[in-house]
């Protein structure tokens, strides 16, 4: 998927203030049953097409208005994901503002996930 020009840059201006973790890391906790908030911010449709076990789903468009209640522990590990890791990433910088402590994008979002061959649920 071709972006535009200026989406591209709030990306690059929230990545400067997110941390990311790699699909990788995010499989070896998963696989190693560490406990942390694993959030697919992809629209509804694209969550019905599959998702990485264990997701919980909050779109990004309801994601800053319903999370307080979802996730109500602002000191909560919380690995956030769209498709690619653009979203993902605006969506981390937003829960900073709100006052979350402990979030990631994940990098390569779910077609890097899909394409590595890790598992998916549906």
């Amino acid at each position: 998927m071709e972006h535009s020009e200026k989406f591209l840059r709030i990306v690059e201006d929230a990545k400067s203030r997110i941390d990311e973790i790699s699909l990788g890391e995010v499989k070896r906790k998963l696989d190693a049953g560490e406990r942390f908030h694993l959030v697919d911010v992809r629209e509804d449709g694209e969550w019905a097409k599959g998702r990485l076990p264990g997701a919980e789903h909050l779109g990004k468009g309801v994601l800053e208005r319903d999370v307080e209640k979802a996730i109500p522990d602002t000191g909560a590990e919380i690995v956030l994901y769209c498709g690619g890791g653009f979203r993902s990433a605006l969506s981390a910088d937003n829960l900073q503002k709100m006052g979350y402590t402990k979030v990631l994008s994940m990098d390569g979002g779910f077609r890097g996930w899909v394409e590595a061959g890790y598992p998916i649920q549906s």
